[in-house]
């Protein structure tokens, strides 16, 4: 088995990237057209401190495992926050950056990390990822959002394991929510009369709502749905990530997973909401608003997209990164999972013990949100 590096995804063949992403589960974030339209776009590259420098393994020339790595030379973009890990670096005299980072730019969403054959290929692809960090110099490894699993196998070669805390709507089973009234019907009265109301404020100010997905999107909605994404940004005083031709070229490559909620006051539109299709989970993860309506937010980012999931057959809704105020829209608290191997043994020792202390916390807080769980019979919440 042979390791490389690579600094770009267009040399690397789309159909073995892809076929090995099947393999693990699938999943569009992860896949050669959504991680070259980054490169492409220029969202990542040395420019935007996120230096593509994958890690490929072949045998006799055929690709049989893989892992998305980036050079970083910052923690932007990445939702699972160590900004204090850097600060005691800095006060220390060291450098915290440059570091690893196996993960999908700007995208908090969990999923395969490692892409392999088989185990054959992924304990020694995971040994290759710790041998180019130690060659590399760079103060530390970092995979973030890889399923429970994969986190436990990064475990087992002495990364430190890290959780936090998102919110995913799931439809129950055996019995599916028919549609969105059915899912109201199974929450507590108190939820129930305050979806009702948010509903009732966005339909009484004349928003109505039209669904795109895939090829139906076209270039004038795209740039619609950028001035309302570039809008939020700015709000925030902040600048985006990503740009318009990113979005088209997903649109262009990644076939039926953009899904576009457009909301629209007397044929004009107003505000948008971006969601990623992906097997049977529909991911929230941009929206803007050109005008402020009351509720208008909940309605274009939960209501629209959980309704428009349950009458797709869609089997869950994952929220995105934060947000506590999801818990009322009948998203529930998750554990998301991060590795982290840190060179210096000793600031290795004291993460170590912050994480420690974390999961705990972190196991707490979801048995306090789950008391406040919105509907009548309280699901579990997912691992």
């Amino acid at each position: 088995m042979q390791f490389t590096t690579v600094d770009s995804l267009s040399g690397v063949e789309a159909a073995a990237w892809d076929d090995l992403l099947a393999r693990c589960g699938g999943n569009v974030f992860l896949s050669h057209a959504w991680l070259s339209a980054l490169e492409a776009t220029g969202a990542v590259g040395r420019r935007s401190g996120w230096q593509p420098f994958h890690l490929l393994a072949r045998e006799a020339g055929r690709l049989v495992g893989a892992l998305p790595l980036y050079l970083k030379h910052h923690s932007y973009g990445e939702y699972v926050f160590d900004w204090a890990w850097a600060d005691a670096y800095r006060r220390h005299g060291l450098d915290y950056y440059p570091k690893l980072v196996a993960a999908v730019p700007f995208t908090p969403c969990p999923g395969p990390r490692l892409l392999a054959l088989c185990d054959e290929v992924a304990e020694p692809l995971i040994e290759a990822a710790l041998a180019l960090a130690r060659e590399l110099g760079v103060s530390s490894l970092h995979v973030l959002f890889p399923t429970r699993e994969e986190a436990a196998r990064w475990a087992a070669h002495g990364l430190l394991e890290r959780q936090g805390v998102q919110f995913h709507w799931q439809n129950r089973t055996p019995s599916p929510f028919r549609d969105f009234d059915d899912l109201l019907a199974a929450m507590s009265h108190d939820k129930r009369k305050k979806i009702r109301q948010d509903r009732r404020y966005v339909a009484e100010a004349g928003v109505r709502f039209r669904v795109l997905r895939g090829a139906e999107i076209t270039a004038a909605d795209w740039a619609f749905f950028f001035s309302c994404y570039e809008n939020t940004y700015r709000a925030h005083l902040s600048t985006p990530y990503l740009n318009v031709a990113f979005f088209e070229q997903i649109g262009e490559r990644c076939h039926n997973a953009p899904v576009l909620f457009i909301g629209e006051r007397d044929g004009a539109p107003i505000c948008a909401s971006l969601t990623i299709a992906s097997g049977r989970t529909l991911y929230g993860r941009y929206w803007g608003a050109l005008e402020t309506v009351r509720s208008l937010h909940f309605e274009a980012c939960y209501y629209q997209p959980i309704a428009w999931a349950i009458a797709q057959g869609f089997t869950r809704f994952e929220g995105g990164a934060q947000g506590i105020h999801k818990l009322a829209r009948g998203l529930l608290p998750v554990a998301t999972h991060s590795a982290h191997w840190i060179a210096d043994a000793r600031f290795a020792s004291a993460i170590d013990e912050f994480c420690a202390r974390e999961r705990i916390g972190v196991a707490h807080t979801i048995d306090e949100l789950e008391e406040a769980n919105p509907f009548k019979t309280a699901p579990s919440a997912a691992a």
